[in-house]
């Protein structure tokens, strides 16, 4: 069942069928783990949050609507379901949640030297230079580099059109592309 479409995916889930249920479970579990890790900076947070999202998401499947793709709703709705946990448990009333869109992602050294993807740099310094990017990019780039989403789910997610995706992720490729060769420069 693992190479079904999103679309037909989606439909056998909304009817209730709960193989399709344990197939998306399975597929974007881990992402959303990631993500609402990043988002929540606590495990027991995001563990439980995520086994109720998935359950919520189960129990309403009946008023779903339809979709081709499912990680951008996924991931929009997670997060919302997330922040909204967070504003009521007493752990998190210091945090400001007066812009549900606003995520302050900070990058570890191990997500740095396990994602392929920043193997190019080479840099042990890459996850210090990921976090000095403003918090939008380090988002954008966190969706499409260590979640592997596309510009157009990622514009869905933050809640920004499709240009201005590509224009953040360029402009948080260019920065970090500066920054490396600064450091090369000076070693």
């Amino acid at each position: 069942m693992e190479k079904l479409t999103d679309k037909y995916l989606w439909k056998a889930l909304k009817e209730g069928d709960l193989n399709a249920f344990s197939v998306l479970f399975e597929k974007f579990y881990p992402l959303l783990h990631s993500y609402g890790l990043k988002i929540s900076k606590s495990t027991v947070v995001t563990e439980d949050t995520l086994q109720d999202f998935f359950l919520y998401v189960y129990e309403h499947r009946e008023n779903l609507s339809d979709l081709d793709v499912i990680a951008p709703y996924l991931f929009t709705s997670y997060k919302r379901f997330l922040l909204k946990v967070m504003k009521k448990n007493e752990k998190f009333k210091h945090t400001d949640f007066s812009n549900e869109e606003f995520v302050d992602i900070q990058f570890t050294a191990e997500e740095v030297i396990t994602n392929q993807e920043t193997a190019v740099f080479k840099n042990r310094n890459l996850s210090q230079l990921l976090n000095k990017l403003p918090s939008r990019q380090r988002e954008a780039v966190f969706l499409k580099y260590y979640s592997g989403l596309k510009a157009k789910e990622i514009a869905e997610i933050m809640g920004i059109n499709y240009q201005s995706v590509i224009n953040t992720l360029f402009k948080a490729i260019k920065s970090l592309k500066e920054e490396i060769s600064i450091i090369k420069l000076f070693n």
